[in-house]
C-alpha cells in the first residue's frame, strides 16, 4: 500500500482559481484513496467555499476537507491544516497552482528515493486574467531580470536548492524542526527550508514535478505582492543574515541609490546627472529585454508591458524591504 499523502491548501477569498486546483488534485494519477486534501480558509468572503462545497458533492470519492484558518494568514493556514492531516507525506500546494496529473505520485517517488527531506518541484507561470499586463506579469514572473537566479522558476536541473515552492516533506519533518513560522506574513516557505538545511536536511529541487502558477493580473496586485515580499524577507534575514543572495540585495540597492540621488538633485547639479543616467541605463536594458522577448513571442504589449512589470517587482520589493528596515531601526532606538 502507497503511504497517504495529505495536501495541504492555505486559501482566501480564491474563487476565481480554486476551482483549477480541486480538478488538477482529483485528476492525481497517484491512488484517491490514499489522498486527502485540507483547505485551510481564512474565512473567504467571496464563494470560495460555494465552490468547494460544489466540488465535494459532484467528486465525493476524493476526501476533502475545509478548516477554518482565523488569523488569516499563509503560515497559520499551513499550520492549521498540518495539524488537522493524518499523511504521512504531506504535500503543500497553493490556491492558485494547478498541479500536473503525475505531481503527487513524482513527489512520492522522491522521498521513497531519498532525495531530499524538502522535495519540490519547478513553476509554469501562466497569466491570472486575460490582459495584456496580466499576460506581461506571468512573463516577468519567469524572466531572470526578474527573479534572479529563482531556478523554481526558470529551466533547472535536478538537485539541492536553497528553497522550493510549495514542497512536500514527512510528517517526520515537522517533529524535527518545527512547523512553518507564523511571526512571519510572507517568506515562510524560504524559513523553513533554511530550517530544513540547518538541520542537515537537503532540499531537493525536481524538474519533473511540475505546477502552473497565476500571477496577479494587474500592476497593483503584483505591488502589493512584492512590498510583502520585500518587507518578511528582511524580517527572515535577522534570524538568517548568511542567507542573503545577490539577487536579493539588488532590489533595496537599488531604490536606495534612487532615493539618495533624489534627495542629492535637489542641490547638486551632479546628483541630476546621475539620476538621469541610472534611469536611462535601468529602463534601457529592461526595454532591450522587452523588445527581444516581444519579437521572440510575436506579442508586441511585451515591449513596453515586460519593463513595467520587472520595474514593479524591483522598486516594490525593495522599498518593503528598506520600509521594514527603517521600522526595525526605530523600534530599536525607541
Amino acid at each position: 500500500m502507497p503511504p497517504f499523502v495529505s495536501i495541504i491548501v492555505p486559501c482566501y477569498n480564491e474563487e476565481a482559481t480554486i476551482r483549477h486546483l480541486l480538478d488538477a488534485v482529483f485528476a492525481q494519477t497517484y491512488p484517491r484513496g490514499q489522498m486527502e486534501l485540507i483547505v485551510s480558509d481564512g474565512m473567504s468572503t467571496d464563494r470560495t467555499r460555494d465552490v468547494i462545497a460544489d466540488f465535494q458533492k459532484e467528486r465525493a470519492d476524493l476526501a476533502v476537507r475545509v478548516v477554518t484558518n482565523p488569523a488569516r494568514t499563509i503560515p497559520s493556514g499551513l499550520n492549521q491544516a498540518i495539524r488537522e492531516s493524518r499523511g504521512e507525506i504531506i504535500v503543500r500546494l497553493d490556491a492558485h497552482s494547478m498541479p500536473i496529473p503525475e505531481y503527487v505520485e513524482r513527489c512520492v517517488a522522491a522521498h521513497q528515493s531519498g532525495r531530499g527531506g524538502n522535495v519540490g518541484g519547478v513553476w509554469e507561470i501562466r497569466a491570472g486574467a486575460e490582459t495584456w499586463m496580466a499576460e506581461s506579469i506571468s512573463f516577468a514572473a519567469a524572466h531572470p531580470l526578474g527573479v534572479g537566479d529563482a531556478m523554481y522558476r526558470l529551466d533547472a536541473k535536478a538537485g539541492a536548492v536553497d528553497t522550493v515552492p510549495f514542497g512536500s516533506f514527512r510528517r517526520g519533518l515537522i517533529e524535527k524542526i518545527g512547523m512553518f513560522d507564523e511571526t512571519l506574513l510572507s517568506n515562510e516557505d524560504y524559513e523553513f527550508n533554511t530550517r530544513v538545511r540547518e538541520s542537515g536536511g537537503v532540499v531537493w529541487l525536481d524538474p519533473s514535478i511540475r505546477s502552473v502558477y497565476f500571477s496577479r493580473s494587474t500592476l497593483a496586485k503584483l505591488a502589493e505582492q512584492y512590498w510583502r515580499y520585500g518587507y518578511w524577507k528582511f524580517r527572515m534575514l535577522k534570524r538568517y543574515p548568511h542567507t542573503l543572495r545577490w539577487r536579493q540585495a539588488l532590489p533595496p540597492a537599488f531604490v536606495s541609490s534612487l532615493l539618495i540621488l533624489i534627495v542629492l538633485s535637489l542641490w547638486a547639479a551632479s546628483a541630476r546627472y546621475l539620476l538621469a543616467a541610472q534611469v536611462f541605463i535601468y529602463f534601457s536594458v529592461l526595454g532591450l529585454a522587452g523588445s527581444r522577448l516581444a519579437f521572440n513571442k510575436r506579442k508586441g504589449f511585451l515591449l513596453w508591458g515586460l519593463p513595467l512589470a520587472i520595474s514593479t517587482m524591483h522598486t516594490a520589493w525593495g522599498a518593503g524591504f528598506l520600509w521594514s528596515g527603517v521600522l526595525n531601526l526605530f523600534k530599536k532606538n525607541g
